[in-house]
């Protein structure tokens, strides 16, 4: 029984990074949240550039909980509620994509408190959740790697969120630390470029959602 355990170690393991790739996959791809962790972090800096992230990454791991353990309710009720979720995912990218047009360009780093990271956390994270396609990927993608809820299994399913956590926080981790990089050569001038071209790209996003809808 004792030389189970092993072999049980490495197959989480292997579990484990084959999730990270999937989050890290899922994350990548350049999309209206990727354009926010590098708006923010170009604006306020690498720790706002990398909440903003971080909040998109716990919606994956959310959606990544429901498709691993296969609820078949929540799945139907978020792909019923589709239309009203992605219509309030493009009216949120239209403000958002407003309020960047008229942001003042600044290099200082955002103040502590005021709800600064917390906000940014929140805002990409009920984005996120806005997509209830993202819940389909997990479902196909987990339902392929043979997870399954309840009995023996249980800790399969947590051992896939927990990866697809750390793959979708290590991708944002690495991108805002990256711009952040950057964000040293940058002026006003440039800024304000980089601030009106994001906003610009959410707009389309935007209007690509709603015209998916129509």
């Amino acid at each position: 029984r004792g030389a189970l355990l092993p072999a049980r170690t490495v197959a989480d393991g292997a579990l484990f990074a084959q999730s990270l790739l999937i989050g890290l996959s899922i994350a990548a791809p350049v999309g209206p949240i990727g354009l926010l962790v590098i708006q923010r972090t170009l604006q306020h800096g690498s720790g706002i550039g990398l909440a903003t992230g971080l909040g998109a990454a716990m919606a994956d791991a959310l959606y990544g909980a429901i498709g691993a353990f296969g609820v078949a309710g929540v799945i139907s009720a978020l792909d019923g509620a589709r239309v009203p979720l992605m219509l309030g995912g493009a009216a949120f990218l239209l403000w958002l994509a407003w309020r960047i047009w008229h942001a003042a360009p600044t290099l200082q780093a955002a103040r502590a408190g005021g709800g600064g990271a917390l906000g940014s956390f929140a805002g990409t994270f009920g984005l996120t959740l806005s997509n209830p396609a993202t819940i389909l990927s997990f479902a196909a993608v987990f339902g392929a790697l043979g997870a399954r809820g309840g009995g023996d299994g249980v800790g399969e399913p947590w051992t896939m969120v927990a990866g697809v956590l750390a793959g979708s926080a290590l991708w944002w981790l690495l991108l805002s630390a990256g711009v952040g990089r950057l964000r040293k050569r940058l002026d006003a001038d440039a800024l304000r470029v980089v601030n009106r071209g994001s906003a610009l790209l959410l707009a389309a996003f935007a209007l690509w959602t709603l015209g998916g809808l129509a």
